[in-house]
């Protein structure tokens, strides 16, 4: 029976993990391809165009590779310390109005994005954030800010507020106790939701198009332009590199969250 279990288990995770690299593997051909024809199963002929383009263009690539994980780490570290407080109340607390609050924290994630973006461009044109990184900031915590408070608060709700209330009976300060009490047991989640928020954040193409009206520019806006005219081989190309920074920023993001354990020497509630 543990034999049945053990090769039906190797079986779903060799099939999940031929699922998550086939689209990989496409974007790779497609990279390389120089005409690829349906009903083709492999491209016709092979180039490096793509790649020539983007050595020929490495530096300015690079600085908008490095604006754009600038961009999202910023978004990130805005959007834990928005998320931990608003977590805190929705995981600690009841009141009045705590459902509606919390749904209204998940409406980002229902209303499309360009119903946002729109709504709120003519807000920013008028505060002047239009075409500004801070406007494209914001707006990025607008689709960034729900998986933060959700994922904390899931915490919250499992550790709820004893052992900071213990730690105040016993004189220490709200700062003392945040920073030696609540934090690593927050950390964990901290690290998990930022990773995920990054990934949020890099990925948006949409709302840094229309607020930051082609201004600022992200490695989303260089790559959607190709994959809407159709140029396969340079998105492709793109892609891989999309994938490439965020694969990185997993990796990093999982060592931290590792080590965390390793140096703290307890287990996750």
């Amino acid at each position: 029976m543990n034999k049945i279990f053990k090769h039906t288990a190797n079986c779903f995770a060799l099939s999940f993990a031929f699922l998550g690299l086939l689209p990989i593997a496409i974007l790779l051909l497609w990279s390389i391809s120089g005409k690829w024809n349906w009903p083709n199963i492999l491209p016709q002929n092979y180039n490096l165009r793509a790649y020539r383009y983007i050595l020929e263009n490495g530096n300015q690539l690079l600085k908008v590779v490095f604006f754009s994980i600038g961009l999202s780490l910023s978004v990130t570290f805005i959007t834990i310390l928005f998320s931990i407080p608003a977590a805190k109340a929705l995981g600690t607390f009841n009141f009045i109005g705590k459902r509606l609050v919390e749904i209204l924290i998940l409406t980002p994630l229902i209303i499309p994005s360009i119903t946002i973006a729109t709504g709120i461009h003519i807000f920013f044109i008028r505060l002047g954030l239009a075409d500004t990184l801070l406007g494209v900031i914001i707006i990025h915590l607008f689709p960034c800010l729900p998986y933060g408070v959700r994922m904390l608060k899931n915490v919250y709700e499992v550790i709820g507020n004893s052992y900071e209330i213990q730690a105040r009976v016993l004189g220490a300060s709200r700062l003392k106790t945040f920073l030696n009490i609540t934090l690593p047991l927050l950390m964990p989640a901290i690290i998990s939701a930022s990773n995920l928020i990054f990934v949020v954040s890099f990925s948006q193409y949409l709302l840094t198009l229309i607020i930051g009206g082609g201004k600022i520019m992200t490695l989303a806006v260089i790559m959607f332009p190709f994959i809407q005219d159709g140029d396969q081989t340079m998105a492709g190309a793109l892609s891989i590199v999309f994938i490439s920074v965020s694969f990185v920023f997993l990796i990093i993001f999982e060592k931290m969250l590792k080590n965390y354990y390793k140096i703290e020497g307890h287990l996750y509630i």
